[in-house]
């Protein structure tokens, strides 16, 4: 299956730069190319992409609302791009629904696997995004419990706990003593319960509850 992308940047050169190198990959299509965030909202509206790749500093309408906006509206996934490697845009960009976090300075094989996975479900941020950053900025959280916390059974939240310590599917089973299809099962469960997009937002609302705590 072709994994349609919208590509948002204020710089023409940047964007056609991305435009061109995802156009090239054989399983990747660039349906539209934009300059700043109103016209990306109006681009996944108009082609509903898979991914939406998207600068967060740009006129009009920031990346950060136009993550807001999409994810709130969309099932498109959003891979955050940007020359600014500062806590605060990780931070702003997770909990306005974006899937991905990359700086500019990404490498071309690294940037295609980042569609590629974000597309697929999966969560990314930058190697330069340690789990002490995600530490860092749940703890700053208030305090909830989401309503679906009390739906999961005793081993979807120990599947839980092990996707917030970053483990893989393939470590959750050995961890668990269960095959991979069966993690896969519970990961599912997770998200729909918790109304997750994908493994980061599954686990900030983990951070949230008290379930998961900075340094577990």
């Amino acid at each position: 299956m072709t994994i349609d992308v919208v590509v948002a940047d204020d710089q023409e050169l940047v964007r056609s730069g991305f435009a061109l190198i995802l156009d090239t990959q054989p399983d990747i299509s660039v349906v539209a190319e934009v300059g700043d965030g109103f016209a990306a909202i109006e681009a996944v509206r108009a082609h509903r992409p898979q991914v939406l790749l998207l600068d967060i500093r740009m006129p009009g309408m920031d990346g950060i609302e136009a993550a807001r906006v999409v994810c709130g509206e969309t099932d498109t996934r959003v891979l955050m791009l940007t020359t600014f490697d500062q806590d605060d845009y990780v931070y702003d960009a997770l909990c306005a629904g974006a899937s991905g976090f990359l700086l500019k300075d990404v490498r071309r094989d690294d940037l295609v696997r980042a569609v590629q996975v974000v597309a697929a479900g999966e969560s990314l941020l930058a190697p330069s995004v340690t789990r002490r950053l995600i530490d860092d900025m749940v703890s700053k959280l208030p305090r909830k419990r989401p309503a679906g916390l009390d739906l999961l059974t005793g081993r979807e939240q120990e599947t839980l706990v092990l996707l917030g310590r970053g483990l893989s599917n393939a470590e959750i089973a050995v961890a668990l003593v269960v095959s991979e299809h069966t993690v896969k099962t519970h990961v599912s469960n997770v998200f729909a319960k918790l109304g997750a997009r994908d493994r980061v937002h599954a686990v900030i609302a983990a951070y949230e509850s008290g379930l998961i705590r900075p340094g577990d």
